[in-house]
């Protein structure tokens, strides 16, 4: 018995002695197969990562492209609003004073002064206009008291419009007091007021056309400088860059003194830096 249990073994130990090898074989191939899988993976990884990346440093410079984009819009729009504001700060002080606003500024005339010098604006106005708009027959004919009172009521109504924010209702005021009393004394600053409740809600095109029929019309107001600017400034925003250069150094050499010849160098240096 014993020696047949002894030649069993004889018979098995190769046999297993052969399949450990085989195991081992198999397993160092599955081993090589296994680093060689990983190296590839590490390979696809890294491609991956650098795609990643990339995409990373483009989006970067999108944003940043944006967020130069909306400093440059608010900005803009912050001009827009302090010009606006101190041209309204400077109109309070001077009603509160009781002072005659100075030339260039953007008060309007005062009530009494409206009544007095409504014939000589509106003559000085007819001389130095084109005759197809201003015709000299109707700035001979003064308004009469009670006209000018009304005509002076319509206008502070559309100021304070302006001033409360509804742009919109106050162009539409302001172009009503335009056709009801186109040769009033308070007309060329009905005409500055109209296009700055279009240039504030960016409606450039039409403030450009207020600003210009402002300055055709009338061209010895006291709004001309401010209207000038504006003409500027509508043109730069409706990319007119050679004519808004041109306008803004017109201004400059016209009323050198003048509040909006500062802003014009101003807005010159701006656009020279680029």
């Amino acid at each position: 018995m014993a020696g047949a249990i002894a030649s069993a073994m004889l018979f098995v130990l190769p046999v297993f002695a052969q399949d450990s090898r085989l195991s081992l074989a198999d397993r160092v191939s599955l081993l090589e197969q296994r680093a060689q899988n990983k190296d590839q993976s590490s390979a696809t990884l890294v491609n991956q990562l650098q795609q990643v990346q990339s995409q990373l440093r483009d989006m970067q410079g999108q944003i940043e492209e944006l967020q130069h984009q909306l400093q440059q819009l608010q900005d803009k729009s912050k001009d827009q609003y302090i010009d606006l504001d101190s041209r309204l700060g400077r109109l309070e002080a001077a009603s509160k004073t009781g002072a005659a606003p100075a030339s260039g500024s953007s008060a309007p005339a005062a009530a009494g002064a409206a009544a007095t010098g409504a014939a000589a604006t509106a003559g000085s106005a007819a001389n130095t206009a084109p005759a197809a708009k201003a015709p000299p027959a109707k700035s001979e004919k003064p308004l009469s008291a009670a006209d000018n009172a009304a005509a002076q009521a319509a206008y502070d109504a559309a100021f304070k419009t302006l001033r409360g924010g509804d742009y919109v209702g106050a162009s539409r005021e302001f172009r009503k007091f335009i056709e009801q009393y186109p040769d009033h004394s308070l007309t060329p600053n009905a005409f500055y007021w109209l296009g700055e409740s279009y240039y504030v809600t960016t409606n450039y095109k039409v403030a450009l056309e207020a600003f210009q029929h402002l300055l055709n019309q009338f061209p010895q107001s006291e709004k001309a400088p401010d209207a000038l600017l504006k003409v500027g400034y509508c043109q730069l925003e409706l990319k007119q860059a050679p004519a808004a250069k041109a306008t803004l150094e017109s201004v400059v050499s016209k009323y050198p003194s003048s509040k909006a010849a500062s802003l014009a160098k101003e807005r010159l240096r701006r656009i020279q830096a680029g």
